[in-house]
């Protein structure tokens, strides 16, 4: 199963990493930005796609309208601190298909990663 993980902190990144590592995922791949994430999406290539919301360049939700042009299906879980409900609805307008709030186990992120056909 291939990832792609979108998050300006390299520390949060390594915390994903270790979380999918723990629930049986290998194959993420890290950008560093908003901008790097789009250079290196793919359609096709990535099973999941987890973006932080706050990033420089293209922010999260930038990141989900720009990879949903590129392809409807595949899940996209943004992975933040901001759960207010105007900007959830404005995620899930954008295509988000689901959200993990920091801080996050290991176990939610499993849940997460089978509610949305992701399982290990």
């Amino acid at each position: 199963m291939r990832v792609l993980v979108a998050d300006d902190s390299s520390t949060m990144r390594k915390i994903i990493i270790r979380s999918l590592l723990a629930v049986g995922v290998d194959g993420a791949v890290e950008a560093a930005d908003g901008n790097e994430a789009l250079e290196l999406f793919k359609p096709g290539e990535f099973d999941l796609v987890l973006t932080d919301w706050n990033m420089p360049g293209k922010n999260g939700l930038e990141v989900v309208q720009a990879i949903r042009a590129q392809d409807p299906n595949v899940p996209i879980i943004m992975v933040t601190t901001e759960a207010e409900k105007g900007r959830v609805l404005q995620a899930i307008q954008a295509g988000v298909s689901d959200y993990l709030v920091k801080p996050f186990t290991a176990d939610t992120l499993r849940e997460k990663l089978e509610k949305h056909g992701c399982g290990v």
